[in-house]
């Protein structure tokens, strides 16, 4: 599918993969809405071609405000990249005690029901556009993460929310199908985001001892990259693609 003069989504978009992300569709010509909350959007830096929005994903109401918004563009909505997640870590027991109930309940709202949310919300959007070849209309790149498969110690709501979004990828490509809608999935290894940079340099050497090869973490614009590549290869559906330098997680 051509990017060019189309519009795109990209949640968690101010910053880390769907900042990148972002970039990578402005720069192939794309009217990018790049959703993310306000304190990330007051650091996020200013790209032609990017549009930021301060959306919350669990949020229904702010998040069809934005699919209004990108749809109405002036330009066809075909494109929605999911970035937007969090990852706090903690044990089902722990010294402390049990895992926090709302803690896991948050981590499931905003990386599963929130993408979801906007799944639901952009694919209404992008049904209504007008087919191109094969009745093609757009597609949908979620992100999971290594972790679905070989989750961590401290990383059980971490876990299962990346695991919810793998397991949806098959049935929300086959939903969609009919409306013309492809849907796939990227789940990376341990990339350098913005998330890696409170931990110190001797700690992330070991995390990239540790991929097999390349031995170095995974960069934002790879993700892009390869988001870009699906939204271009019109065949790729249904898929979930590992971009993790072949790395099986160790249980810490």
């Amino acid at each position: 599918m051509r990017i060019t003069d189309t519009a795109a989504i990209v949640t968690g978009g101010a910053s880390g993969l769907g900042g990148a992300t972002a970039q990578a569709l402005a720069a192939k010509g794309a009217r990018v809405f790049a959703l993310d909350l306000a304190g990330g959007i007051e650091k996020a830096p200013k790209v032609d071609g990017v549009t930021y929005v301060e959306t919350d994903v669990t949020d229904p109401e702010q998040v069809a405000s934005a699919v209004e918004q990108a749809a109405g563009s002036g330009v066809p909505l075909r494109t929605v990249v999911n970035c937007a997640g969090i990852g706090p870590s903690a044990r089902i027991l722990s010294k402390k005690g049990t895992h926090d109930l709302n803690l896991f309940r948050k981590v499931i709202e905003v990386n599963l029901i929130g993408t979801f949310n906007v799944v639901t919300l952009a694919a209404e959007a992008i049904a209504k556009t007008e087919p191109l070849a094969d009745d093609a209309r757009g597609v949908i790149v979620n992100t999971a993460s290594v972790a679905a498969f070989d989750g961590q110690i401290g990383q059980i709501a971490y876990s299962a929310s990346k695991g919810g979004v793998v397991g949806m990828t098959l049935p929300a490509a086959r939903d969609l199908a009919s409306h013309g809608i492809r849907v796939a999935t990227i789940a990376p290894g341990i990339v350098d985001t913005p998330m890696l940079a409170t931990v110190s340099e001797e700690f992330r050497a070991g995390l990239a001892a540790s991929v097999p090869f390349p031995k170095r973490l995974a960069r934002p614009d790879e993700y892009a990259q390869l988001a870009v590549d699906i939204v271009e290869h019109d065949y790729l559906n249904g898929e979930v693609i590992r971009m993790d330098g072949s790395i099986r997680m160790a249980p810490r």
